[in-house]
């Protein structure tokens, strides 16, 4: 049981297209996989309602859910961007959060930690403990990613999500078939970022399910 809440396709930087994703998921052990391909204003609409077709999918592979991830956007419009995205269909909203390896503009954490819009904050970068606290109060997910670069502040994430109670989940965030991480993968990123066993449980196996049955 796997669940992966951040990938992408060629509806953005991906390698993969929908079908090619979901099934190479499925062999890897998943059952259910979330296509977060990267938005901003002028390209929401056409990758939501195309990843939107891509539900079709669960009913001969795994469950599939259609996102984005709200990428490089300003902090003022993070929350139109949102809106738009479920307008047009998503049933999943990360946020690209202000990664070290990438000129994300500051600002865009606390913009998602207090939306409860968001779904996840992905790879958060040097999160402050306020914010840790704004994503907790708001039932914001802070991502542990397994994406090579992002992953350099992982811990940082655990420590600030652990001191203020956040919940966390491991995500892949894949945009290539090599980036998919099956569970041994997914654990070693969890253990390596400093989690208790407890703590990878809940974000491999309970906090990712609990979150996805309210899209229902």
């Amino acid at each position: 049981m796997r669940a992966d809440l951040h990938t992408h396709t060629v509806y953005s930087d991906g390698e993969l297209i929908p079908a090619e994703l979901v099934r190479r998921a499925m062999v890897l052990g998943h059952d259910v996989i979330a296509i977060t391909d990267h938005v901003d204003m002028t390209n929401v609409e056409f990758v939501v309602t195309n990843v939107v077709k891509a539900v079709e999918l669960c009913e001969d592979y795994i469950r599939t859910i259609p996102g984005v991830e709200i990428t490089h956007v300003p902090p003022s419009k993070i929350d139109k961007v949102a809106k738009l995205a479920r307008k047009y269909g998503a049933e999943w909203v990360v946020v690209h959060g202000e990664t070290v390896t990438e000129p994300v503009a500051p600002g865009t954490n606390r913009a998602s930690a207090e939306n409860p819009e968001i779904d996840i904050l992905a790879h958060p970068g040097f999160i402050t403990e306020e914010e840790a606290q704004l994503a907790k109060d708001n039932d914001v997910i802070l991502e542990v990613t397994g994406r090579a670069g992002h992953n350099i502040t992982n811990g940082h994430v655990v420590n600030m999500a652990r001191k203020v109670g956040a919940k966390m989940v491991i995500d892949s965030d894949t945009h290539a078939p090599e980036n998919l991480m099956d569970e041994a993968a997914a654990l070693t990123v969890a253990l390596g970022a400093g989690m208790t066993a407890e703590e990878a449980e809940l974000a491999l196996h309970v906090t990712p399910y609990e979150a996805i049955r309210r899209i229902r």
